[in-house]
């Protein structure tokens, strides 16, 4: 194992987050514009190389991998990579192998993900109302959603539920959101919208709720312990006494989770992000296609840790309602 990636302000880089395309089958109003367009399959690296980026992470002292998207499961022949991964679970190299999904194809995969030593997953999930849920992701289908949630207790995954605060448009179900999570066994956690990429006529402003906000609700009628609990990720959580469960906020507007910050991001095109909220990348893909000397690779990563920013940079931005970060979420998964 090499020495361990550490950025400038001596935070350990143990978490990589890897968008294994940017393709999705639902438009999600907060995320995406509805014509998309999206990257040609010529610029996206293949899973093999895909692969070498990861165990390459993994032999500089990542313990952490989670795959997003777009959509992870809908990228052809995905669980090739996560049978290649999975080795690394084996050995003890690798502590998780995780994803986050919207669960449309999770009644297709659940079951192999279990056996491949995936033992939780993130669902994203703004509402329970069929109607709304079609007018938020656009093309997503309700039911559908919720087959895949039924497979995945079923082959005993244990899920998250992610869910975006949407003023006008959610914030009406909280209390619902917490009880059904509550029956099913699912965690919760409630998500600021992110002022990434143009989403076509939406506006970010009307769709904004502090979270702060959404607490001060949710305190009216649950019972809330602040938890100890750490998932890895930038979420900061509480244990609801009447469920059992643990609901988890995750603030990047109102109270930035970045002192703590061990995690970077790499898309499907070989850019690697050291920040969500920042622009700043390394193009990783000239290393890995120059040469197959994976040390030259390592250099690219390691200089690369040294650009880490202390913080991003989110806003939302009121008077010319322009995105804080051009690209939009589906790049970087998140």
């Amino acid at each position: 194992m090499s020495a361990p990636l550490i950025d400038p302000f001596q935070r350990k880089i143990n978490y990589l987050r890897v968008s294994v395309t940017d393709r999705c089958d639902f438009r999600c109003a907060y995320c995406m514009s509805e014509d998309m367009s999206f990257l040609p399959k010529s610029e996206v690296l293949s899973l093999e190389e895909l692969e070498r980026l990861c165990e390459t992470f993994i032999h500089l002292g990542v313990k952490k991998l989670r795959l997003t998207g777009g959509e992870p499961l809908v990228r052809r022949n995905i669980m090739h990579l996560f049978r290649g991964l999975s080795q690394h679970l084996k050995s003890g190299e690798l502590e998780e192998l995780t994803l986050t999904t919207n669960g449309s194809q999770l009644s297709r995969f659940a079951d192999e993900l279990a056996d491949l030593g995936v033992r939780r997953i993130n669902v994203s999930l703004d509402t329970l109302d069929a109607h709304k849920f079609a007018a938020i992701t656009r093309w997503g289908k309700f039911d559908k959603v919720m087959m895949g949630l039924d497979a995945a207790k079923k082959a005993g995954l244990k899920v998250k539920i992610n869910t975006v605060a949407l003023k006008g448009v959610n914030d009406d179900e909280v209390d619902k959101l917490i009880s059904w999570c509550g029956d099913e066994g699912f965690d919760l956690t409630f998500i600021e919208v992110m002022p990434m990429g143009d989403i076509g006529e939406v506006e970010r402003v009307d769709q904004y709720l502090p979270l702060s906000q959404l607490r001060a609700s949710i305190e009216q009628k649950w019972t809330l312990n602040e938890s100890s609990h750490n998932s890895g990720g930038p979420a900061r959580y509480v244990d609801v006494i009447e469920t059992g469960q643990r609901i988890g906020f995750i603030t990047p507007l109102t109270h930035n989770f970045c002192e703590s910050c061990n995690r970077v991001r790499l898309t499907c095109t070989g850019m690697l992000y050291m920040c969500l909220g920042q622009e700043d990348a390394a193009d990783l893909r000239i290393p890995l296609r120059e040469s197959d000397d994976n040390a030259v690779l390592e250099a690219a990563i390691r200089e690369a840790i040294t650009r880490k920013p202390k913080g991003h940079d989110f806003i939302i931005d009121r008077e010319h309602n322009q995105p804080a970060v051009g690209r939009h979420m589906s790049v970087t998964g998140g």
